[in-house]
């Protein structure tokens, strides 16, 4: 891992970046989460060192985060994700979070949020979720596995009951109310031909007004790689669309071309904090 300390010269810079902002949006994937203490499912490696009896499965991301998994082996396939849900319930936002709210809160525009994760951090760590965009749906929220027709659901209600050794859910599986059948998590899967995106949907449009307004938009990246890239891509997108500067902050792959902004190869939280004392004496 190409993991350095920021110099206070770099620190500087990406403090005067967003300092110049009227508007900030963090564009965050897996990493963000990190320093929170959550994994990070890196090659089928990660994943199996974090759910071991997937790895005696032989099954990589990509078999058991798709609807097939829930039709085949239901009780894994909640085994698997109702770890996760009560992972994330228990999980306290590294304090990151709060720094990045509070910067952008001070800017005439604000802040939002787009994040590929689906573990409801940001909403956690108090982002107003009326500008929050989760590209990939929320594991906070349930949909019908065969498309009954019955709206997304909030997950609360639903109590993860998982025996970690075997992987599995143990009980009554969650069950539709519209149809009786099983509900999935109201994710987008691989191969996921009936993801109900009704919420991505509105979120992309609020979304969508609020850049509209923004005149000097800064794109914090955090944590955001090149195997899945949708993160990626959108913050591409706003560069080339909207004019924007980045920051990007990624311990493996910081690369970023001096007229775009800068790069920074750590963690986030090293980069937040690195960058306080810089912030609070130019937002004074």
């Amino acid at each position: 891992m190409n993991t350095e300390t920021p110099s206070a010269d770099q620190l500087a810079e990406a403090a005067a970046l967003l300092a110049q902002a009227d508007g900030l949006i963090v564009t965050a994937g897996a990493g963000m989460g990190v320093d929170s203490g959550l994994p990070d499912f890196r090659g089928r490696e990660g994943l199996w060192r974090a759910y071991p009896a997937l790895g005696r499965a032989g099954l990589d991301f990509a078999a058991i985060a798709s609807p097939e998994a829930f039709a085949r082996d239901p009780h894994l396939a909640w085994g698997f994700y109702g770890h996760r849900l009560a992972l994330y319930r228990h999980t306290r936002p590294h304090a990151g979070f709060a720094r990045l709210r509070a910067w952008g809160e001070r800017l005439p525009h604000g802040l939002a949020v787009f994040t590929s994760n689906v573990d409801g951090q940001f909403q956690r760590a108090g982002f107003d979720e009326v500008l929050i965009h989760e590209c990939h749906g929320s594991l906070h929220w349930l949909q019908c596995l065969r498309g009954c027709g019955q709206a997304p659901l909030p997950a609360t209600g639903l109590q993860p009951d998982t025996d970690e050794n075997e992987g599995r859910w143990r009980g009554a599986l969650p069950q539709c109310p519209g149809c009786g059948g099983l509900l999935r998590p109201n994710l987008l899967m691989f191969g996921d031909a009936r993801w109900q995106s009704g919420r991505y949907d509105a979120q992309g449009e609020r979304l969508q007004r609020w850049l509209a307004g923004v005149q000097r938009l800064l794109v914090v990246e955090i944590g955001a790689g090149t195997a899945i890239p949708s993160v990626r891509h959108f913050g591409q997108w706003l560069l080339a669309h909207h004019g924007a500067q980045m920051l990007r902050i990624n311990p493996r792959e910081p690369a970023l071309a001096a007229s775009l902004g800068l790069g920074l190869a750590c963690g986030a939280l090293t980069a937040l904090d690195g960058m306080a004392p810089h912030l609070d004496e130019l937002l004074s």
